[in-house]
């Protein structure tokens, strides 16, 4: 069996995975999104009448909320959890992509230097520059703080975190941070022009 037969074949109930979990989370976000909704109005109306409400039906009211407020989050963090094992379920797939990348590329290399050489997602271009395909990275997941990172996933810009969203690169080859989340550099859109990290102006306007 070849090595992509075999990868194939790892991943073969991925897709109905990512299906029943995306699902799952889209219910419990309509949820979570209509409790939410009906525990302001609650809320809202209980200000109104507070004043004209007895002291018990003040504490039996707040009582009530409190049990409301807490239902919706516990749907919220049912959605995160899922979340969660869902970005598992992927990375763990990732893993063992990267797992039979190696040892394809050991069983087919030629030579001393190539054979047993590793492949990782943080693995550099030569000239120690890590390369991105263009000056941009599009994502279609957003941003999710908090979330579980592979320690041997490469960390980028001012916040230090993987790389999601646009992106842009730092135009000085001396850049140590090199690529930069479009929202954390307040860019909305590429320059057309070079363009240079706010650590790099700096440096260059304190020589």
């Amino acid at each position: 069996m070849s090595f992509l037969e075999r990868y194939l074949d790892t991943v073969e109930t991925l897709p109905a995975e990512l299906h029943k979990n995306l699902g799952a989370m889209k219910e419990l976000d309509e949820q979570a999104e209509e409790q939410g909704a009906k525990l302001e109005v609650r809320c809202k109306k209980f200000l109104e009448a507070m004043q004209e409400l007895s002291p018990q039906k003040r504490r039996d009211e707040i009582k009530t909320i409190q049990d409301e407020f807490k239902r919706t989050r516990q749907l919220s963090e049912k959605k995160v959890a899922l979340s969660l094992q869902t970005y598992e379920t992927v990375d763990k797939y990732i893993q063992e992509l990267d797992t039979e990348l190696n040892q394809f590329e050991a069983e087919h290399s030629v030579g001393g230097d190539a054979r047993g050489r590793k492949r990782g997602r943080g693995d550099s271009e030569s000239g120690g520059r890590r390369k991105m395909r263009g000056n941009s990275i599009s994502d279609e997941t957003d941003r999710i703080d908090d979330m579980p990172v592979d320690p041997n996933e490469p960390t980028y810009c001012l916040c230090q975190q993987v790389s999601y969203g646009e992106m842009i690169a730092c135009d000085n080859p001396d850049c140590s941070t090199e690529w930069f989340h479009f929202a954390c550099v307040n860019l909305k859109e590429k320059p057309t022009r070079k363009w240079y990290c706010p650590m790099c102006i700096s440096l260059s306007k304190g020589s």
